[in-house]
């Protein structure tokens, strides 16, 4: 008996669904937006991006944590201009949220201000600079260094209320007063905070220097170099950070089935299996397949299913043979969409300089859904 598949309740047939805007900026909203703790942020963003990371200090304001990044300044390399993404505490009903609000109750929504608010465009050669609000020293000095307006010198004339009474005149007394303002010294005060947050920085970070997924982009080819192993630099960030990681495991494995597939997974992302012992099929008169793409990718284009081949009048022993198999071809081409030729390309690139020279690899898609 065939089942009827009922309607979901109060689901729309047709319904637009709102596509997330994805641009180089959506690792700095995502900073801003989950308020990453300083060391987190930078650990964050050296995974996933390869620009230039820096922070700079700035007064806490009401409300604020320290150590949590405010924003993110963005200093572009080409037109020496600036972006900004900041975030903005928004209730639920879209308004704005004060410094009183909880924040459960609030939901932060990242902006991009600048010169990549419409373009959101970010280059390599870029620098990001992460605004850390911190208690400055200005809050261990006396609070009339801590007043508002300029640091001025005036002089006031004041009458005094004796002279009054008994001469019926006003007696003018020159009084001096002292204005001060917090933006000199906090400045001042702030050369030492940067300097001192500077060298324990520098400090904590030195076991960074050596984890392949927290140290800067730069040192990934002389990690790679401890081990001998020699780093493609044209791949992605994270792909070179991972190879980087698995390098020993890889050395270890590699030629075998497990090294193969981990290292196709690695540089692809494309799931694999490999079968051992596995003969192509023979080319028997009446009995092959024909193909007529001269690579792989043209085969992929036309979607032929595997060939015959010839195989050499010399017995050879089933070890020089292994398939690799992928998944389905829709969900291959689900998964990579116009990069599928690309991709299976470089998987063939991958297993011919990961197999043993003398065995030999066919690749065919699964057939199972």
């Amino acid at each position: 008996m065939r089942r009827r598949r009922l309607p979901t309740r109060g689901a729309k047939r047709n319904q637009l669904v709102k596509a997330a805007r994805s641009s180089d900026y959506r690792f700095l909203e995502d900073v801003v937006r989950i308020q990453f703790p300083i060391r987190a942020a930078q650990s964050y963003l050296r995974r996933n991006m390869a620009n230039r990371i820096s922070y700079r200090l700035v007064e806490t304001r009401r409300g604020e944590t320290p150590g949590m990044v405010r924003g993110v300044e963005v200093r572009h390399e080409n037109s020496g201009e600036r972006s900004w993404v900041s975030g903005r505490r928004v209730l639920a009903n879209g308004q704005l949220a004060s410094f009183f609000v909880p924040d459960h109750l609030v939901t932060i929504e990242p902006q991009v201000d600048g010169a990549a608010a419409q373009t959101r465009v970010l280059s390599q050669g870029d620098e990001i600079v992460l605004h850390v609000p911190v208690r400055g020293y200005l809050r261990y000095l006396p609070g009339i260094f801590q007043g508002n307006g300029p640091v001025t010198q005036r002089e006031v004339l004041r009458v005094r209320d004796a002279s009054v009474v008994r001469w019926g005149g006003a007696a003018k007394e020159q009084v001096r007063v002292l204005d001060v303002d917090e933006d000199p010294i906090r400045r001042f005060l702030f050369l030492f905070q940067h300097i001192m947050s500077g060298v324990t920085d520098r400090i904590d970070a030195i076991p960074d220097l050596t984890d392949p997924l927290l140290c800067d982009s730069r040192f990934l080819p002389w990690l790679a170099s401890w081990v001998g192993f020699e780093l493609d630099e044209s791949l992605p960030i994270h792909q070179q950070r991972e190879l980087v990681r698995r390098a020993i495991r890889l050395f270890r494995s590699r030629g075998t089935r497990q090294g193969m597939e981990e290292m196709v997974r690695v540089l692809t992302s494309a799931p694999v299996r490999v079968r051992e012992r596995v003969r192509p099929k023979a080319a028997v008169l009446g009995q092959c397949t024909l193909i007529g793409g001269r690579d792989v990718v043209e085969r992929y284009h036309l979607s032929e299913p595997g060939g015959s081949y010839l195989m050499s009048a010399h017995d050879r022993s089933d070890t020089s043979f292994f398939k690799l198999i992928l998944e389905p071809r829709d969900r291959f081409h689900g998964r990579f969409g116009e990069r599928a030729p690309g991709v299976l390309r470089r998987i063939v690139q991958i297993v011919s300089q990961e197999r043993p020279t003398h065995v030999v690899f066919t690749i065919e898609f699964d057939v199972r859904k």
